[in-house]
């Protein structure tokens, strides 16, 4: 397996295909904003796409954006739109994702990281710690998460 920058990628079709065959509607709406050349203008101009690949199969994605679906300017960066495929799943293929980019914000001297989530149990698994519930852009409650770098 390998982790490749979709916007580095000499295939971004392939993987953007790829991503819009996820079962999951965020799957979807990440497709169409990469589709459409919204992502870096929603999340941010330094926004990239990370791919957990097999081959020309996609295992897993993630982004690493400035933004995300909190309106929080002061909070950045944040990890977001994390998926797995089913026929990957339990094998902690996600958390290689994580542990990739979380490794490089560290190398690059970043304090910390937030990911906004309904899920509970899941990313604490990876150093991250429940901060506080906040409203997305939808005015919905959500679980934010931070991750220190000491």
């Amino acid at each position: 397996m390998q982790v490749i920058k979709y916007y580095q990628s000499e295939n971004q079709e392939h993987w953007r295909e790829e991503i819009g065959k996820g079962d999951w509607s965020a799957a979807e709406l990440l497709h169409d904003w990469l589709e459409e050349g919204k992502l870096k203008q929603i999340c941010g101009e330094a926004t990239e796409v990370y791919l957990l690949t097999d081959g020309d199969k996609l295992v897993s994605f993630a982004t690493l954006a400035p933004q995300d679906e909190i309106d929080a300017p002061e909070l950045s960066p944040w990890i977001g739109f994390v998926y797995t495929f089913p026929a990957y799943r339990g094998h902690r293929n996600a958390g290689k994702l994580i542990t990739h980019i979380c490794d490089i914000l560290k190398s690059a001297g970043t304090e910390k990281v937030y990911i906004s989530t309904d899920e509970i149990g899941l990313y604490e698994k990876y150093g991250f710690t429940f901060w506080q519930t906040m409203a997305n852009r939808e005015g919905k409650p959500t679980r934010v998460y931070v991750r220190n770098f000491d």
